[in-house]
């Protein structure tokens, strides 16, 4: 079973007890670390005040009476020099609960060194100004820490690390259509979308020429007689067609750039966001695929190429080998948008 990690949230000390309140309910962390006051939510609290469910100290000499008294103790750590990793052994001789390590200047290296020498003698929590930064604590030496504390005004960094943390997934409805036609045409610049992950079978991206209709195009995973698999890329289709991002929205395909996020999609409508490591834009022949939902047209162009696949329910087929009366999968809505934004009953057609 995967470990859970432990999300903190410690919330502005200016906000007032109601507003932190607030805060905690949509955030959802496992721990409140503030000395204010709190009452009626259903995450632990970490204080340094005595009496709460979590006592928060710096003080080493704190450490030994907590534990003396059976209370659960984080003790606070800062990592500034090589001399404050010293002092780690010595800290995880006491037997605190938690270690909650702020490391001001923030380096891999010392984080490194610290999960390597607490993991399996005090959960290590990572104190967090962002997104970015808790990514990095809990992905590092892989095992990554065992949580982090997250200090943060932007509410909209809070809920991403929420989503990271909680493990929160988008589902995404699919629908079986129907191939009709399937067409060789001219060549275009098409794009190759690749990430820094690792595709499983039946996972890629929702792509295609009308934001509507969104065909789910498999990743390389698949080697044949003439190339290797690629399996952190996905063969998307030409420049201008949509690409669907986390929150329901879409881009066009010319728009990413390395560094930028996707939404892997799989053939059972699980999602995961991960990170773009290049994005290759070249000419090649291109082939156009219709099908149908009942009485609904639905269009796509790709690569006229054997590496790229369109997912079914039980597999994928190449485009070199789909023919009408294939079933696919697709992602497919009513309503128009605005700059990748769903608008409710917007009128657009699109051919």
């Amino acid at each position: 079973m995967k470990e859970v990690k432990e999300f903190w949230l410690e919330p502005n000390p200016d906000l007032s007890a109601e507003a932190i309140r607030k805060m905690v309910v949509e955030a959802r962390p496992h721990a409140v670390l503030t000395d204010t006051e709190l009452t009626g939510v259903s995450a632990k609290i970490a204080s340094r005040l005595d009496g709460t469910d979590i006592f928060v100290t710096s003080n080493f000499d704190d450490v030994s009476c907590a534990k003396k008294n059976m209370t659960p103790v984080a003790l606070e750590v800062m990592i500034s020099n090589q001399k404050d990793l010293d002092k780690i052994s010595q800290a995880l001789k006491l037997g605190p609960d938690y270690l909650l390590v702020n490391c001001p200047n923030w380096k891999i290296i010392p984080l490194e060194n610290l999960i390597a020498e607490a993991k399996g003698r005090s959960k290590l929590l990572a104190r967090t100004t962002s997104f970015d930064e808790s990514r990095i604590a809990l992905s590092t030496l892989e095992l990554g820490a065992d949580g982090i504390a997250l200090a943060s005004r932007d509410i909209s960094e809070i809920l991403k690390t929420r989503d990271l943390m909680l493990g929160d997934v988008e589902k995404i409805s699919l629908s079986v259509a129907q191939v009709t036609s399937v067409r060789p045409i001219g060549t275009g610049a098409r794009v190759c979308v690749d990430t820094t992950e690792i595709l499983e079978p039946g996972e890629g991206l929702l792509t295609g020429s009308s934001s509507q209709a969104l065909f789910l195009v498999e990743g390389e995973v698949h080697p044949n007689s003439h190339v290797n698999s690629r399996p952190f890329r996905i063969n998307a289709g030409p420049v201008s067609s949509y690409v669907l991002t986390a929150n329901g929205k879409t881009r066009y395909l010319s728009e990413l750039s390395a560094g930028e996020t996707v939404l892997l999609i799989d053939r059972t409508g699980r999602t995961r966001n991960v990170d773009v490591a290049r994005v290759k834009i070249e000419r090649r022949p291109m082939i156009l695929i219709e099908a149908n939902i009942g009485n609904r047209k639905l269009t796509t162009i790709l690569q006229n190429a054997e590496t790229v696949r369109l997912v079914a329910r039980d597999g994928s087929k190449s485009v070199s080998e789909i023919k009408p009366g294939d079933d696919i999968l697709v992602r497919h809505e009513d309503g128009g948008r605005h700059f990748g934004t769903k608008v409710v009953d917007e009128m657009i057609i699109e051919k």
